[in-house]
């Protein structure tokens, strides 16, 4: 079989892999060793977790099914002290399963069975996005938001904001783009860099970034749902987000 390319930018960096079927982990420890990564393995999610509090990896493959704790339960307990990216595999292709996982913090998933080279693809996607560029941007603020792309850190008022990998490059995404419109394949293209996925990964993803910026996420100020449209993210001067007629500032819904 055909191994993905090596990223030079991406070499030498630290995966976590998570599973315990022998098999699966075989074929996913091989391609990601062929892409030069450096690969640490554990069977279950009590190892995962006490790894993780020893040291933590530049992204963490893990499986949803696992022996003792499963997968979901492993993410929402990792999310409680790091933000290190999470490509969960899981073998329950149903929606809500999926949707279970990305409300617990994982930033990508996979469906079981999947092709080893996609799985590797999935990976460097994901780390690309958290490799400063050679011409760095240059941070900037927009009302009461600072982005500093290069360190991957978003403020708000002065404070951090503790966000995975997939939320922070949601909210850079907008930040850059105040006031349009999106709709959830566009921002699946722009921000996933998916061509064709399951949408519902926006609407979660969406939902779980205004729990983080929104002091009220049931009435978003900033990002709000364009009914029949998609999301648009408004920072006036002031720092209050206007009342148009159109938007709907609520924490869910079609979009």
């Amino acid at each position: 079989m055909t191994h993905a390319a090596v990223d030079p930018d991406l070499a030498d960096r630290r995966l976590l892999l998570v599973e315990d079927d022998p098999t699966v982990a075989e074929v996913a420890r091989n391609y990601l060793q062929a892409a030069g990564f450096l690969v640490d393995e554990v069977t279950d999610g009590f190892q995962a977790l006490e790894t993780l509090s020893e040291a933590v990896p530049d992204l963490v493959v893990l499986d949803r099914k696992l022996p003792g704790i499963d997968g979901t339960e492993v993410c929402r307990r990792m999310r409680a002290f790091t933000s290190v990216p999470v490509l969960m595999l899981t073998a329950l292709s149903a929606t809500e399963d999926r949707i279970d996982g990305l409300e617990a913090g994982a930033d990508d998933y996979l469906t079981k069975p999947f092709s080893p080279r996609e799985l590797v693809l999935r990976v460097q996607s994901i780390l690309r996005r958290t490799v400063s560029d050679s011409t760095p941007e240059a941070p900037f603020g927009l009302g009461p938001f600072h982005l500093d792309v290069s360190a991957r850190r978003v403020r708000r008022n002065g404070i951090s904001l503790d966000l995975t990998a997939r939320e922070f490059d949601l909210l850079a995404f907008f930040l850059k783009h105040p006031h349009q419109v999106f709709d959830r394949a566009a921002l699946l293209r722009s921000v996933w860099g998916w061509e064709v996925g399951d949408l519902s990964t926006i609407t979660v993803t969406v939902r779980r970034l205004r729990a983080k910026i929104e002091d009220d996420p049931s009435h978003a100020r900033f990002l709000s749902t364009v009914w029949g449209a998609g999301y648009r993210f408004d920072v006036p001067d002031d720092g209050h987000a206007p009342h148009d007629g159109d938007v709907e500032h609520a924490a869910d819904g079609s979009f």
